[in-house]
C-alpha cells in the first residue's frame, strides 16, 4: 500500500501533472484502494491544512512584494544601492547584491526579487556593458536572499508545519543572509579583478556620504521606534503618529532616495522583536506601509494598477494554498501509514550522529529541490524530518534554515528551478545558457549552507539573544 501511494505520486508526476494534483490524486488512490479511511477525510484534511492563522501571512507577504514592485519602490532601492556601492569595481554587481538584501526585508520570496528588482538589475548591467551571463548569474544568486533574510514566506510555511516559532525563524535568517551577501560580493570583486571590470559611477564623497547618512538615519529611526513603543504609558495613536510625522518630515527635509522604503524591514523586524505584532500581523503591516508609500507618499499607485496587483496576488495565493492543501493530505497519509516512522528508523540505522544526518539531509534536499516546488517540498518533508531532528537533538530553528537554504538552491537548478525560467525570459537567452551562467554562483550559497549546517551558533545566536533559549 505504501508503494501504491508513492508509486501513484511518481506516476502522476511523470505524466506532467502539476505537483499539487499529483499529491492529491495519489492520496485519493490510496484512500480508495485501502477502504479504511472515509473519502471525506480528504476534504477535511485539505481544509485543515490551510485553516491556520500563521498562513494568513502568505497572501499579505505576496501582496506586499507585488506592491513594492509596482509602486516604483524597487527603483528607489536600486538607486540607493547604486549610491552606496556603485563606485566599487564591478559596481553594478555589488549594487545587485545590496539591492536584494534591502528588498529581501520587504518581499519574503525569491520569485518577487527575481521578477521585480532582477528585471531592473539585468537591464542596467547589460546597458553598462557587463556580459549577460554575469548579470544573470549574480541576479539569480542574490534573489535567494529573499526567503532567508526576514520576512520569509517559506519560513512561515515551515514554522506552521513544524510548529516552530516563526519569529525565531525570522531572526535566525539574518546572520546567514548577511553571510550570503558578503560571499556574493567577494565573488563579484574576484570577477571584477580577473575580468578588469571598472566602477559604474564616479566616486563621490557627497554621493556615498548621502547614502550612508540615509542609512544612519534609518538606524536613528529604529532607536526612536524602540523608544516610543517601550513607553506604554503613551497612547498608541500618539506613538504611531509621532513616528509617522517624524519620518515624513525627515524624508521631506533631506530629500532621501529610499529612506521611507528602507524603513519597511525596520518596522517589521522591530515590531516583531518588541512584541508589537506577530509575524502574521507583520505581513499586514508590510501591506499597510506599502499602500501608504504607493498611494499617499510617492503617489505611484493608481486605483487601476491596484486592482491588477490585487488580482495577481489572489491568483498567486490560490496556487500557493492549493499546493499547501494538497501537500497536507499527502503528508497526513504518509504519517498515518507510518511511512515517516519507517524512514526515521531507516535513517537512524545508518547513523545516529547528528552531523552525519545533516550531511545526508543536505544531499537529499538538494536533490529534491531540483525536482519539487519549494512549498510542496516543505509541507511533505517536514513530517518526515522532524521526528528524526527531535531524536537527534538538533534545534528545529537551525534545521529550518538549513532546509530552506537547500530548497532555495533548488530554485537555481534544473529542471524545475523557477528563478531560472523567470530570468531566462528577462535576459532573453536559452535555458541552457541560463543554467551555465548560474552554476558558478552556487558556490557562495553552498559555502553558507555548510557553515549554518555545522556551526549552529550562526543561526541560533540571535534568536537566543532576543527570545531566550
Amino acid at each position: 500500500m505504501n508503494s501504491l501511494l508513492l508509486g501513484g505520486f511518481l506516476a502522476a508526476l511523470a505524466t506532467g501533472l502539476p505537483i499539487a494534483l499529483a499529491m492529491m490524486l495519489a492520496s485519493l488512490l490510496y484512500i480508495w484502494v485501502s477502504g479504511t479511511i472515509p473519502p471525506l477525510t480528504v476534504v477535511h484534511r485539505m481544509v485543515g491544512g490551510v485553516d491556520s492563522f500563521p498562513l494568513l501571512a502568505v497572501p499579505f507577504f505576496i501582496l506586499a512584494g507585488n506592491l513594492m514592485n509596482s509602486a516604483g519602490i524597487t527603483n528607489r532601492i536600486y538607486n540607493f544601492a547604486l549610491a552606496l556601492v556603485g563606485w566599487l569595481k564591478g559596481g553594478l554587481g555589488h549594487v545587485n547584491v545590496v539591492g536584494s538584501v534591502v528588498f529581501a526585508g520587504m518581499s519574503g520570496t525569491a520569485i518577487a526579487d527575481a521578477g521585480g528588482l532582477g528585471t531592473i538589475e539585468i537591464k542596467a548591467m547589460k546597458d553598462h556593458g557587463y556580459p549577460t551571463e554575469f548579470a544573470l548569474g549574480i541576479t539569480a544568486a542574490s534573489a535567494t536572499l529573499g526567503p532567508i533574510i526576514p520576512p520569509s514566506l517559506p519560513l512561515v510555511i515551515f514554522g506552521v508545519q513544524a510548529n516552530v516559532s516563526i519569529g525565531k525563524l525570522f531572526v535566525a535568517g539574518i546572520v546567514p543572509g548577511v553571510l550570503m551577501a558578503i560571499f556574493m560580493m567577494c565573488m563579484v570583486a574576484w570577477y571584477a579583478h580577473v575580468r578588469k571590470y571598472g566602477s559604474d559611477v564616479a566616486f563621490s564623497w557627497r554621493r556615498m556620504g548621502g547614502a550612508f547618512f540615509e542609512l544612519g538615519f534609518v538606524a536613528v529611526t529604529a532607536v526612536a521606534l524602540y523608544y516610543l513603543w517601550s513607553h506604554e504609558d503613551l497612547p498608541g495613536w500618539l506613538r504611531f503618529g509621532a513616528l509617522l510625522v517624524g519620518t515624513m518630515a525627515a524624508d521631506k527635509a533631506f530629500r532621501f532616495e529610499a529612506y521611507m522604503a528602507l524603513l519597511t524591514p525596520v518596522i517589521l523586524i522591530g515590531g516583531m522583536a518588541t512584541g508589537l505584532f506577530t509575524p502574521t500581523e507583520a505581513a499586514v503591516a508590510a501591506v499597510a506601509w506599502a499602500l501608504f508609500l504607493g498611494i499617499a507618499w510617492y503617489r505611484t499607485l493608481s486605483w487601476r494598477l491596484l486592482v491588477k496587483i490585487s488580482m495577481d496576488t489572489i491568483e498567486t495565493t490560490a496556487v500557493v494554498l492549493f499546493i499547501v492543501a494538497s501537500a497536507s493530505i499527502f503528508a497526513w497519509v504518509l504519517t498515518t501509514t507510518r511511512v515517516t516512522e519507517a524512514i526515521a528508523v531507516w535513517v537512524l540505522s545508518i547513523s545516529d550522529d547528528p552531523l552525519v544526518f545533516l550531511m545526508l539531509a543536505n544531499v537529499f534536499l538538494l536533490f529534491v529541490g531540483c525536482f519539487m516546488e519549494t512549498i510542496a517540498a516543505i509541507t511533505i518533508l517536514v513530517p518526515v524530518f522532524m521526528p528524526i531532528v527531535a531524536k537527534l537533538g538538533i534545534d528545529p530553528v537551525q534545521f529550518g534554515l538549513v532546509m530552506i537554504l537547500n530548497l532555495m538552491i533548488g530554485l537555481l537548478t534544473p529542471p524545475v528551478g523557477m528563478v531560472l525560467f523567470i530570468l531566462q525570459k528577462v535576459a532573453r537567452i536559452s535555458f541552457e545558457a541560463t543554467v551555465r551562467a548560474v552554476l558558478p554562483w552556487l558556490g557562495p550559497l553552498l559555502v553558507t549552507l555548510a557553515l549554518i549546517t555545522y556551526w549552529p551558533a550562526l543561526t541560533l545566536w540571535l534568536p537566543n539573544l532576543l527570545y531566550g533559549k
